[in-house]
């Protein structure tokens, strides 16, 4: 079985778990205020199936979507054409992105950015992502860091079961299978598994790879890019100062 990338059953599984408009924390509302007196473009970047980008497009909002996995792209529009929504979205690797149109405002929500595995491609999609801001643009995200206490070496992290809706089931296996924290990255394979009336009828392995970054790390990452006036704020509270590894922190900087 070959490795998918947020295949079928992945997406199946985001959809029955993060509901359109579902705020992580306050997410939702963080970048439904801050975007709020935008005039021009937003960009959501790895937009998913569509749980921030649709009650964005809802509040009036002009937001395009681009994101590297067709089975979410197809999940996302399907949600916003039920909804009467037809917002650009564009399938693409974030590392080669060319769109048509400059922004005012690049978001990623979620810590998505932190599924950029290598380094070097992190700072690679970062470079584009400044070339499609309008001058004076902004880009504003939000990072975590990671529970330290994992193992190194095929530790079974254990099973997830979810019942949907229709009856079918989808069980979902998580094993650690790489940790280095000197190059701050961890490796895990998860193997989806759909079932219906007790058989087996598809099956799905995803390599899911997270990289994460220091909070004074990631500022002068984005500074080495040609950011300025970055700003880190904790659990979407503007001006409120990380004081935990526990916090989720939302950076937002000036191209």
């Amino acid at each position: 079985m070959s490795f998918s990338y947020y295949g079928e059953l992945s997406t199946e599984v985001y959809d029955f778990t993060k509901r359109v408009g579902q705020s992580l924390g306050g997410d939702i509302e963080y970048y439904r205020e801050i975007l709020k007196n935008c005039k021009g473009r937003i960009l959501e970047a790895m937009v998913g199936s569509g749980r921030v980008i649709i009650p964005l497009l809802e509040s009036g909002l002009q937001v395009d979507g681009v994101d590297y996995s067709p089975e979410m792209l197809a999940s996302c529009r399907r949600r916003c054409e039920k909804r009467g929504l037809k917002p650009n979205l564009f399938e693409s690797d974030l590392k080669e992105l060319s769109l048509p149109n400059k922004y005012e405002v690049i978001i990623i929500p979620a810590g998505s950015f932190l599924l950029i595995e290598k380094r070097e491609e992190s700072i690679e999609v970062l470079k584009r992502l400044y070339e499609h801001l309008e001058p004076g643009g902004k880009i504003i995200l939000d990072l975590f860091l990671p529970d330290h206490n994992f193992e190194v070496g095929g530790r079974f992290e254990g099973t997830s079961v979810f019942n949907l809706p229709n009856g079918d089931t989808i069980t979902m296996e998580e094993k650690l299978v790489e940790a280095d924290l000197f190059n701050q990255h961890k490796v895990s394979f998860l193997k989806y598994e759909k079932w219906r009336a007790g058989k087996l009828i598809q099956s799905e392995l995803q390599r899911f790879a997270l990289r994460w970054y220091g909070v004074e790390e990631f500022k002068l990452v984005l500074e080495s890019i040609g950011f300025s006036d970055v700003m880190v704020s904790a659990d979407f509270e503007n001006g409120k100062q990380p004081t935990n590894s526990k916090q989720t922190f939302a950076y937002e900087a000036v191209k």
